[in-house]
């Protein structure tokens, strides 16, 4: 049995040599919310013969073990599942010595696997006398650096001299150590951009790697994954998770997805500017609190590119720097936030109000504030919805920015999202084509956009146009424009098409608990009595608050609301006043 030091210990306590005094397993598991440890490049022999092994390794910890960890193993197999978790975990190695006599696996075979997973290591055969024919050979087959002649013996002049040389070359070629985490995935496909979209509105790190391209196939490779296994996510511990599910992937890079407590003073479904605005002050004053956010918090207005008319901002804001600013603020207050939770059902459970997970879990509140925003209706275009994901998108994909560079980008809808994004993106690409079904940009964009958008010299705006076909076979490679004013018909070459049309509140789990109106908003306060009587199934002896929804303790803010302002100011506000009606509430009860 070999005593090949785990590789999981690898970065996660002092240099040890395998075998020696010491040694010790870790203890902890570290998360990706966790500060990583920067672990030492690393140094890695591979001798079957366990004395030399060990002998190997005593003298280069006697002159490395400060800036390199030390690693023996006595196999090529053990040495390549070393290599393969080190990979993953985004660390270094920097030079590999291997015993050219060994059994199942001799050294230049061990070492030709090794370059597949870090080319960028240098690499040394140890050689009998007897075998230096064999040495010389292995320098062309797998660009061996040096070999080294056993027994070496001085090391100070037969080994530290060529260890030393090797370690040279690698730090003027070497690559800096990645601590981020990795997506390994096919630039088309919907569930990798899933994946990547999911981790960049939550502010987590990443780093993009196309398994077409070698330095993504090499690290499917370490994974021991194939092209049907992506997306692959690899946490900075080295974890590689195959189609994760989007709470998988939450619980994975540190995000919380399970609540603390089971019942709370309120509830918050959805984690937009009106759902923050009410944990801020929910959780400022001493109200047990949770957020559930099915994506990401920010909904829309978090990915807008830049928003100029929110007060206290005369340079303007980021979407996601004012939610990012907003969710620290509230987490410090003491709201509880929870990520890629999906909320499918609510209902009266006695004095307590019960939200159901589509997983079966249940949470009890006193209150519960209703603020899940509203989603882009779908584009009514032929081919659209095959091509979702793979060119088309839903909203700002701000992680398909690069991806536009110097391309044409189209951009359907006509109100201030779509002016951002259109703003967005022509930084980036070569044309940007807003396409408004309406006559003019000045029916539902502000005055200050539509002068921002005819300010750029690459965005062409086509009012009273429609998209009408997609094409593409794998991703998206043109749109027809339907002008219906004159009624003629243009195929666009185009890569990207970003949607923001129209608002269709996320409502459909509410049927038959609360009021809604035809389009799916829920009704509030005054707008529930009607000539004087008041909601069906009411049974307080008052009319509902302004924002309280048919069922008595559900309170409603933002988009999702009826006849609501749809701006990030006015959702705050909404959020906020919802937070005293909770509290008029519980003083009744």
């Amino acid at each position: 049995m070999s005593t090949m030091q785990n590789p999981a210990d690898l970065t996660a306590g002092p240099t040890r040599g395998v075998g020696e005094p010491g040694d010790r397993p870790a203890t902890r598991t570290r998360r990706d919310g966790d500060a990583p440890r920067e672990a030492k490049p690393l140094i890695l022999t591979v001798d079957d013969d366990p004395s030399v092994s060990r002998a190997v390794a005593r003298d280069l910890r006697r002159r490395y073990a400060e800036d390199y960890r030390i690693v023996r193993a006595e196999a090529g197999s053990v040495a390549l599942d070393v290599i393969k978790e080190v990979v993953l975990r985004g660390e270094q190695v920097a030079v590999l010595l291997a015993d050219y006599r060994m059994p199942q696996m001799n050294g230049v075979e061990f070492l030709e696997a090794a370059m597949d997973l870090v080319p960028q290591a240098r690499r040394a055969l140890l050689t009998a006398y007897a075998d230096t024919d064999a040495a010389i050979a292995a320098i062309n087959v797998v660009d061996v650096d040096h070999y080294l002649l056993k027994p070496w013996e001085p090391p100070e002049e037969k080994l530290y001299p060529v260890v030393d040389e090797m370690l040279a070359s690698w730090r003027r070629e070497g690559r800096a150590p990645e601590r981020k985490i990795k997506i390994l995935g096919h630039p088309w496909s919907p569930p990798s951009y899933e994946v990547r979209d999911f981790l960049a509105r939550n502010l987590v790190p990443y780093k993009w790697y196309n398994v077409e391209e070698p330095d993504g196939s090499r690290l499917l490779a370490a994974a021991g994954l194939g092209p049907g296994d992506v997306p692959v996510v690899v946490t900075t511990g080295g974890e590689a998770l195959s189609k994760p599910s989007l709470t998988a992937l939450a619980d994975a890079v540190g995000l919380d997805t399970t609540p603390r407590g089971d019942f709370y003073d309120v509830v918050i479904v959805g984690g937009g500017p009106a759902g923050l605005g009410a944990a801020v002050y929910a959780a400022s004053e001493g109200l047990k609190t949770v957020v559930l956010e099915r994506s990401a918090a920010g909904g829309q207005a978090g990915q807008s590119s830049r928003i100029e008319n929110y007060l206290g901002f005369p340079d303007g804001v980021a979407g996601s720097q004012l939610t990012d600013r907003a969710r620290r603020q509230a987490l410090r207050l003491g709201a509880e936030l929870l990520t890629a939770r999906t909320v499918s059902g609510l209902k009266a459970k006695g004095p307590a109000r019960e939200i159901t997970f589509d997983d079966g879990q249940t949470l009890l509140a006193h209150t519960v504030v209703l603020a899940t925003g509203v989603s882009y209706r779908q584009l009514d275009a032929t081919g659209a919805d095959e091509l979702l994901g793979r060119g088309i998108y839903y909203g700002s994909a701000s992680t398909e920015a690069s991806a536009c560079a110097g391309e044409h980008v189209v951009i359907v809808g006509g109100a201030n999202s779509a002016g951002q994004a259109a703003v967005f993106f022509s930084n980036h690409a070569a044309k940007v084509t807003l396409v408004v079904r309406g006559d003019s940009l000045e029916r539902s964009m502000s005055a200050y956009l539509v002068e921002q958008v005819r300010a750029r010299d690459n965005i062409e705006v086509r009012t009273g146009t429609v998209v009408e076909d997609c094409q593409g076979g794998d991703h998206l490679r043109c749109v027809t424009l339907h002008d219906r004013t004159t009624g003629t018909r243009e195929v666009v070459d185009v890569g990207h098409l970003f949607v923001f049309i129209g608002a269709a509140p996320l409502t459909d789990w509410l049927d038959g608990e609360v009021v809604r109106d035809r389009a799916g908003f829920v009704l509030t306060g005054p707008e529930l009595v009607v000539e004087g009587r008041r909601p069906d199934g009411w049974d307080l002896d008052r009319d509902p608050y302004l924002l309280e929804s048919s069922l008595p303790g559900v309170f409603v803010a933002g988009d999702v609301r009826s006849a609501s302002v749809k701006r990030v100011a006015s959702a705050v506000g909404e959020g906020a006043l919802a937070v005293t009606l909770v509290h008029r509430y519980l003083a009744e009860q």
